[in-house]
């Protein structure tokens, strides 16, 4: 019942004229600003059941809503928090969560710090997911952005070195970001749910988290290019049951990292109306798992190409093409049980997925996206990525169209 309340609730206030701006109100003679945002979509898939939901009947639960505030406490001090929330199928499930929350001191343009919970720079968008109405697309290229792990990857607990730096020359301005700190995954994101089908259940999930991004803008107006690193050393722990003898009951289980990274390659290109961008992403886990009885090694690759044109002041269409490829093998007595996956041509381990998008908006503050995505191939493999047994409990089928609907406000 209070899933449904709060759906109708974010219904009715994004069907309505919306006209709502940025409040701003004064503590110790200092501006604090007040932002917000809420969306609520639905998606119906023709094929399997998608992001959790059961889409093959058509699904509404996928909603959320955040509010942040921040203020300037001097010249180069600046503070700010937010407040998240969502409800995705089985992810989220309404538990709030603190999305951000920082103090970012700037003593040069070439050198500031960040400290709390800090957004991670990794790529073009990691760090502006939240940020909804910035995006021409209801959800991002999932090879490289799954929103069915937003809250794993959107910052970490710790702290971050930045700057930016004019070549002469006019050659452009390099950007830089190092980061380090602590991963901390919800027990409602994708990947604890994965590991539910095998009545794995973790009480926590996550560790040390560092790397850096580096990016240029050129001197070609509009035009930037970049690349990221992420390493992490990651932890789960909770219960399982013996897979070898399932009547025994649950017992302690525990995975470690043995090595776990991130390279990613990305570029942009704006002019006028028109943008244009494209990522590449290769992520490798290699774990021990079952306390270190088994080992596991997952290697996912995907990459996309967007465009994006707005013909009209109110209107975009956008499209994009995402490639999402996982192999993974397993070593040791779980290996009996679970076969590997090295054939990326098979749908179990691949998705392939053709998007094409309108975003229409109403006002400034209120816009609505409808989306097409015709997918190749389902994943379903040892990492999230969309797809889950779970939910498709009569097995996949090699091909899934998906109708997104999606509005959002913001002020």
């Amino acid at each position: 019942m209070r899933r449904r309340i709060v759906e109708l609730a974010l219904m009715c206030l994004c069907a309505g004229q919306i006209g709502v701006q940025a409040q701003e109100f004064k503590v110790f003679d200092r501006t604090v600003q007040f932002h917000g945002f809420a969306s609520q979509g639905f998606v119906y898939t023709d094929q399997n059941n998608w992001l959790t939901m059961h889409s093959s009947q058509g699904s509404g639960a996928f909603t959320d809503f955040g509010a942040n505030a921040s203020m300037q406490v001097t010249d180069k001090l600046r503070v700010g928090a937010q407040f998240y929330d969502r409800n995705l199928g089985n992810l989220g499930e309404w538990h709030p969560s603190l999305d951000w929350a920082f103090a970012d001191y700037r003593f040069k343009p070439w050198l500031g710090i960040r400290g709390g919970k800090v957004k991670t720079a990794l790529g073009l968008y990691n760090d502006t997911q939240d940020l909804d109405f910035l995006h021409t697309f209801a959800l991002l290229p999932q090879s490289i952005y799954p929103t069915d792990l937003r809250d794993a990857t959107i910052a970490h607990l710790g702290g971050d070195i930045y700057g930016s730096v004019s070549l002469r020359h006019h050659l452009g301005t390099i950007s830089y970001t190092a980061y380090a700190g602590h991963r901390s995954d919800s027990m409602h994101s994708g990947y604890p749910y994965l590991l539910s089908q095998h009545q794995t259940y973790f009480d926590t999930y996550g560790g040390l988290q560092y790397g850096g991004d580096l990016r240029w803008n050129t001197p070609v107006s509009g035009f930037l290019v970049g690349a990221s690193r992420m390493n992490e050393d990651i932890t789960g722990k909770g219960l399982t049951i013996n897979p070898f003898n399932p009547g025994a009951g649950l017992l302690p289980y525990s995975e470690f990292s043995k090595a776990d990274w991130t390279n990613q390659f990305y570029g942009e290109y704006a002019a006028g109306k028109l943008r244009i961008d494209a990522e590449y992403r290769r992520y490798v886990r290699d774990q021990l798992i079952f306390g270190g009885t088994s080992a596991n090694l997952t290697d996912v690759r995907g990459w996309y190409v967007a465009g994006a044109y707005r013909v009209a002041k109110r209107l975009e269409f956008g499209s994009y093409y995402s490639c999402y490829a996982i192999t993974s093998v397993i070593w040791g007595p779980l290996a009996a049980l679970a076969p590997n996956q090295t054939d990326t041509s098979l749908p179990a381990n691949h998705i392939y997925d053709q998007v094409v998008t309108a975003r229409i908006d109403l006002n400034k503050f209120w816009n609505i996206k409808i989306e097409g995505h015709f997918m190749d191939g389902y994943g379903n493999s040892t990492y999230p990525d969309g797809f889950y047994p779970q939910v498709n409990l009569q097995g996949f089928k090699p091909n899934t169209n998906a109708l997104v609907l999606k509005t959002s406000v913001n002020f």
